[in-house]
């Protein structure tokens, strides 16, 4: 269906694009709070206490910032070694889709499975802005393909393997991993009738691994809080980690208690899903309701060239998280293995049973979708962040005329649509990986702020902040979590900087503190961008200011 040159060629381009996106500024707040929690385990050789800023921190289990930390302490303190081990685990989380793609189906399938995947939107961005979610999705499907492998051959080494995975996905996040895999077994259980396969001594052996997995986890989460229960986390004492982990996590964020309420829009995840799947969104659609109309038409009776995995896990999975008070457009990436394996075999369908009109409609659709990155990408480059470098210009226009030409190119139709929509998510994101992000982190304050103070020379241990404000830029580039003074304790300091905002200098001013260094650098929240920012015209007008001052 595609050729091994050209398939291994996107994929490689891919994995550049990934590459690429290894090396650019950590982001506020979560990439970079979490890769300081990392750092503090390191440095204060400490690996079963998480701390988030001065408070204890109960909400996500260890194993994403014990792979941080591993990483750390074999490459040293660097935002590419934080992201590194996310990465890794894309790759893996790739090749599972793979795996599963050609165990359900075939391997045409599971290679665009695989591809569908690396390239959806959501993926890329979660290999830059790293949180949690990329260690979660790639243990996950691994484990939900060794699992179902093991259901279809009874092997001991795929169950055991399976396992192992879901042990991995519970110690990085908790329970909605147990969620997702057990889900999509049951649906695949459900659908082929082989309820005989639990029965066996090896299911006892993967709970055993299971078991052995989960224990180091288990046993921080021990130490740091249930042998401390006079410990106040979030306006409660006696808080055991253990129960937390295993009960409450989950019911916490279904009902919004202890980490609060954001969102009772049901359709929340739906428009989210509309770009978090691009350039594929238009084809998981169209895929998801066809294949709902053949399973109603089958009366979901069972035929060897279907399967239920898929649509079953994606259906009752987003279902029950459609229903959480607390969403966050992130929560949708445990389930775009599901969507990428669904979506190939909906596409390899088309080809095989040659149904051109469909075809060429989606033809269509990728091509508009190319058509918006397009003029994405120049107003990215010529107006929001115009390019500085002449060489600059040269290798967009190359770019965008190696894309012309395959656009041009008379080939098969199905061709052209894996073709176009990977290139669609290589020109977009090549361009956000290299440009965009690199531009938009320059108003990052802690982390510029950070860059000042290498070249101005200030020891790191002289700066201090007057507020509980977090400050993870700052904490990771300075390789040193940034102190809290009171006005009282200031009274007893000299030759000291303080990293304060405009308001906390006000402060200062009132209560008898004068300076006469200054550093001054822009601050607007990254993460929440708005047109008035991006706007280069009317971006002075939403920005702040954050001060570096030298009390002497």
């Amino acid at each position: 269906m595609i050729s091994s040159v050209r398939y291994w060629f996107l994929i490689a381009l891919v994995v550049a694009v990934y590459i690429a996106g290894m090396f650019v500024t950590l982001f506020e707040n979560d990439s970079a709070q979490f890769a300081v929690m990392a750092m503090r385990m390191v440095q204060e050789n400490d690996f079963f206490t998480l701390i988030k800023g001065t408070e204890e921190y109960l909400d996500k289990p260890h194993m994403h910032y014990w792979l941080a930390a591993l990483s750390y302490k074999i490459f040293g303190i660097h935002d590419w070694a934080y992201r590194l081990p996310g990465i890794l685990v894309t790759l893996l989380g790739a090749y599972s889709c793979y795996g599963l793609g050609k165990l359900l189906y075939n391997n045409d399938i599971g290679k665009f499975s695989a591809l569908i995947f690396m390239t959806a939107q959501t993926i890329v961005l979660s290999n830059i802005d790293v949180r949690t979610d990329a260690v979660l999705t790639g243990f996950t499907i691994l484990s939900i393909w060794q699992l179902v492998r093991y259901l279809e051959t009874g092997k001991l080494v795929a169950i055991v393997l399976g396992a192992f995975a879901a042990g991995m996905a519970f110690s990085t996040k908790g329970q909605i991993a147990l969620v997702v895999i057990g889900v999509s077994l049951l649906c695949h259980l459900a659908y082929t009738r082989k309820w005989k396969s639990l029965l066996n001594w090896k299911v006892l052996v993967a709970l055993l691994v299971f078991a052995i997995t989960i224990a180091p986890m288990l046993y921080a989460y021990y130490l740091q809080f249930d042998l401390h229960p006079e410990k106040v986390i979030r306006g409660k004492s006696n808080r055991s980690g253990i129960f937390f982990i295993f009960w409450e996590q989950s019911f916490e964020r279904l009902s919004g208690e202890g980490v609060g309420k954001n969102s009772s829009d049901y359709f929340f995840f739906f428009h989210t899903f509309l770009w978090v799947f691009l350039p594929w969104t238009i084809l998981a659609l169209i895929a998801y309701w066809r294949r709902i109309k053949t399973f109603f038409r089958l009366r979901f009776q069972y035929k060897p060239q279907y399967e239920f995995l898929t649509l079953g896990g994606i259906t009752i999975l987003f279902f029950i998280i459609s229903f959480a008070q607390f969403k966050l457009p992130h929560y949708m990436n445990i389930l775009i293995p599901l969507y990428s394996i669904l979506s190939a075999s909906y596409l390899h369908s088309l080809y095989r049973y040659s149904k051109h009109s469909a075809i060429k409609f989606i033809l269509g659709v990728q091509y508009a979708v190319l058509s918006v990155v397009f003029i994405f990408v120049l107003l990215v480059c010529f107006h929001v962040f115009k390019f500085e470098k002449l060489h600059c210009y040269f290798i967009l226009m190359a770019l965008l005329a190696v894309i012309t030409y395959f656009c041009l190119k008379r080939e098969a139709y199905y061709m052209r649509i894996i073709t176009l929509s990977v290139y669609s998510s290589l020109l977009l994101n090549g361009v956000m990986n290299t440009h965009f992000y690199p531009s938009l982190l320059k108003y990052q304050a802690g982390s510029t702020m950070a860059e000042r103070i290498r070249e101005a020379n200030i020891p790191v241990d002289q700066v201090y902040k007057v507020s509980n404000r977090h400050t993870w830029g700052l904490d990771f580039y300075n390789k040193k979590p940034v102190a809290i003074l009171s006005m009282n304790e200031l009274q007893e300091k000299h030759d000291v900087w303080i990293y304060a905002s405009d308001e906390e200098l006000e402060k200062m001013e009132n209560n008898g503190f004068h300076w006469h260094d200054k550093i001054t650098v822009d601050q607007f929240r990254i993460t929440r961008l708005q047109l008035k920012f991006l706007n280069p015209y009317t971006r002075p007008k939403v920005l702040n200011r954050v001060h570096l001052v030298y009390l002497d």
